[in-house]
């Protein structure tokens, strides 16, 4: 699966929570007026060409809805982070967060908790 820029992913979590749009409605979840119709445009044509998304036609009108999930884009994003970042040990990246007083003690529980029912 291929990455994605900024924008990109920015746009892409918009379909996602859309599930089907047009360019305006993400423009107007983009929160900025002013964005050129063409540039929103030019990015979902790439997110397109890149096998994200895909559209329906009603004449003029494109309709656009995700072809990959968030779920799979997560999934693979973050095993190539935590590849890149922790040796492919998602114990490194959790050894990391606690080291950095990112992971608090709550948190841990409910990730024991988590794994003792997959023993289940």
């Amino acid at each position: 699966m291929q990455s994605l820029t900024k924008a990109e992913e920015q746009i892409m979590h918009i379909i996602w929570e859309k599930e089907k749009c047009l360019i305006r409605d993400i423009i107007e979840d983009l929160g900025n007026p002013e964005m050129p119709h063409s540039t929103v445009s030019s990015v979902v044509r790439i997110l397109e060409k890149k096998g994200f998304v895909s559209h329906k036609a009603y004449g003029k009108t494109y309709e656009y809805f995700p072809i990959v999930a968030k779920e799979d884009y997560t999934k693979t994003g973050l095993k190539d982070w935590i590849g890149n970042y922790f040796n492919g040990s998602p114990s490194q990246l959790v050894s990391f967060l606690v080291e950095k007083k990112e992971l608090k003690l709550k948190d841990l529980n409910e990730l024991m908790q988590q794994l003792e029912s997959l023993k289940k």
